[in-house]
């Protein structure tokens, strides 16, 4: 099907959710967690991130990623928002994250006003949950109801960073195993990495799949090619190219079209369709952007019950920059 198409599908606009979680992770989350601590937290928000993503649509990508790399590592506990301490060096300049994470403005301002309205009560992963949620909403994708009642890391660890985050360069085992060391399935990390329907990227993060990869379009390689140079260091490094070559601020399924295209801009997304397990799925997903839209969904809210180990110290930190 062609992705002009495609674009033409309806996208499920809203996607109810409502996934009772398993074990101890189970009894501490809940979907009205705050209704009577903090009733008008949602609002609050939907309202500062619609804010941020009309003002950029990037922002709405960029909240989803941080939203993915805050729970890959130890839980979705906020641990990706420290900054350095003299005890511990954090995850915001871990190799996965320093240049490409981003929003940490945005999350710090959604705090203060929640702050204002309930001080001490709403955790910064919950904040980060609700807004990587209305980020994908507000872009036209789906919309879930996710779990409240996550705390907060008093640490974060700049190596477990690096050793829990899939790169660029991952090859279809490596992404079904990271996925799967996460309890994630192999249909979870397709669904996810639909996520790659918005955002940018930087030169320094798809160069070898440009110039060095045989399962390419040529023509999206000379595309890309125009603004990434093949040499390494300089302001080219850094020069951007959407990751959906079709359509780049809309999340949609056209990501899955660029993969059967072979326009996948990363190896790793390039390799959700190279003739191995995931290439029937990934044309489902091409022809039906319902299903896509309902399997991303769901696995938004399996990602999101990740937690940190029961030892683990947490708290509501009051500034998400810092342990209180």
């Amino acid at each position: 099907m062609a992705a002009t198409a495609l674009r033409c599908l309806p996208m499920v606009a809203v996607v109810v959710l409502s996934l009772l979680l398993a074990g101890a992770a189970g009894a501490q989350l809940s979907s009205r967690f705050y209704d009577r601590k903090c009733p008008k937290l949602q609002s609050i928000v939907w309202s500062a991130t619609a804010q941020a993503v009309a003002t950029e649509p990037r922002m709405g990508a960029s909240i989803l990623r941080l939203f993915f790399h805050d729970c890959f590592v130890n839980g979705c506990d906020a641990s990706i928002l420290l900054d350095d301490t003299a005890t511990f060096t954090g995850e915001k300049n871990a190799g996965p994250n320093a240049n490409s994470v981003r929003g940490y403005d945005v999350i710090d301002a959604i705090k203060a006003q929640v702050e204002a309205a309930c001080s001490g009560t709403v955790s910064c992963a919950d904040i980060v949950a609700l807004a990587a949620r209305d980020s994908v909403n507000l872009l036209g994708g789906p919309t879930w109801t996710v779990q409240l009642g996550r705390r907060d890391a008093l640490n974060a660890s700049q190596s477990a960073a690096n050793a829990n985050l899939p790169g660029p360069g991952s090859s279809l085992d490596t992404l079904i195993a990271m996925f799967g060391d996460k309890g994630l399935s192999p249909r979870d990390m397709t669904a996810l990495s639909g996520a790659h329907t918005i955002g940018q990227a930087r030169c320094v993060t798809f160069r070898d799949r440009i110039y060095d990869d045989t399962n390419i379009n040529a023509t999206f390689a000379a595309l890309r090619q125009q603004t990434c140079p093949q040499q390494s260091g300089g302001d080219g490094d850094g020069a951007l190219a959407p990751i959906d070559v079709t359509t780049p601020d809309a999340f949609d399924n056209a990501y899955y079209e660029n993969l059967a295209s072979r326009q996948g801009l990363f190896h790793s997304d390039q390799e959700l369709y190279s003739g191995g397990s995931q290439d029937v799925l990934v044309r489902v997903y091409r022809r039906n952007a319902g299903i896509f839209a309902t399997d991303f969904a769901k696995a938004m809210v399996r990602m999101g019950n990740l937690m940190p180990s029961a030892d683990t110290p947490t708290e509501i930190r009051l500034d998400c920059k810092k342990i209180n």
